[in-house]
């Protein structure tokens, strides 16, 4: 397989940190949807980070893990701008209007973005990749075929942005000075949450009521699961694996949220939907598979 390469208590540790973005990741595309029903999506998602930033930070100074410095910092406040306002800001953005299957199965070609972003860096795409990421932006094509992205330009357009704005960062995280440990989560939680936090202040975003009991249970589990547990283990993966492997949640994200969406949501996918998740993920999986035996 493809942590085939990696040893010992490592490659454990990998697997785990990758069932726990698979799973905590797949369902937040859900709990998104939920929370925006009676909150501003930027506003949403840079207080769920911030805060959760804050917290782990403060855990991790009390037990005496030193700081970042001031270069650190900056570095992670453009990984977190990227990770959260450009990727996790935009997906928000979007499912205002889009389905959270469909914005799933966008955001799933995440790792045809990353090994592209990767060349910079030299990280040559193989020919196995090539086919994959071919195959995989045939599909993006099939995919705004769909009614929900045709009607919404500018969802989709957020959601291609979010993609994009994801891959590029995980792949900088590699060439950057950055915390170590679950120091660097803290950091790039903490600015990256303030960065969107900002948006949602000069896009005048406000609160037109009290939140909604189930809005507010989605942004604990979003809080929880997709910032904590999630954030924190995919930060792991970049720090042990390629970044294409590590970004090879999404192409089980896209199923486990469609699933989600149909069943508690009344969501439905219709057949240019259900023929580009079989390309796009076709093509995720060549990218994958042309990471074997790659560091």
């Amino acid at each position: 397989m493809v942590i085939k390469a990696i040893k010992g208590d490592v490659k454990a540790r990998v697997l785990l940190a990758l069932l726990a973005v698979y799973f905590s990741w797949g369902s937040t595309y859900l709990a998104i949807r939920i929370a925006l029903k009676s909150l501003p999506p930027f506003f949403m998602m840079g207080i769920r980070f911030f805060v959760v930033g804050a917290g782990l930070y403060i855990f991790l100074r009390m037990r005496g893990d030193r700081p970042p410095d001031r270069s650190q910092w900056i570095n992670s406040s453009l990984i977190g701008g990227l990770l959260l306002l450009g990727g996790s800001g935009g997906v928000a953005y979007a499912e205002q209007w889009i389905s959270s299957g469909l914005a799933a199965l966008m955001i799933a070609t995440t790792p045809l973005w990353t090994v592209l972003f990767s060349g910079i860096w030299k990280h040559r795409p193989t020919r196995l990749e090539w086919t994959g990421l071919i195959l995989g932006f045939a599909g993006v094509a099939i995919l705004n075929l769909e009614a929900d992205l045709k009607g919404n330009p500018a969802g989709a357009i957020a959601l291609m942005l979010a993609a994009m704005s994801w891959a590029f960062g995980s792949a900088w995280s590699r060439q950057i000075s950055l915390p170590s440990g679950m120091m660097a989560s803290a950091a790039e939680m903490i600015t990256g949450g303030a960065l969107v936090l900002l948006v949602s202040l000069f896009a005048g975003e406000r609160i037109s009521g009290v939140p909604t009991w189930d809005s507010v249970a989605a942004v604990l589990y979003l809080a929880i699961f997709g910032s904590l547990v999630g954030f924190i283990a995919y930060m792991y993966l970049l720090d042990k694996v390629r970044p294409a492997l590590a970004t090879s949640y999404a192409y089980v994200n896209p199923i486990i949220a469609i699933i989600l969406g149909v069943w508690f949501a009344g969501e439905t996918i219709n057949a240019e939907g259900v023929a580009a998740m079989v390309v796009i993920l076709a093509g995720v999986v060549l990218v994958v598979m042309g990471q074997r035996g790659q560091r």
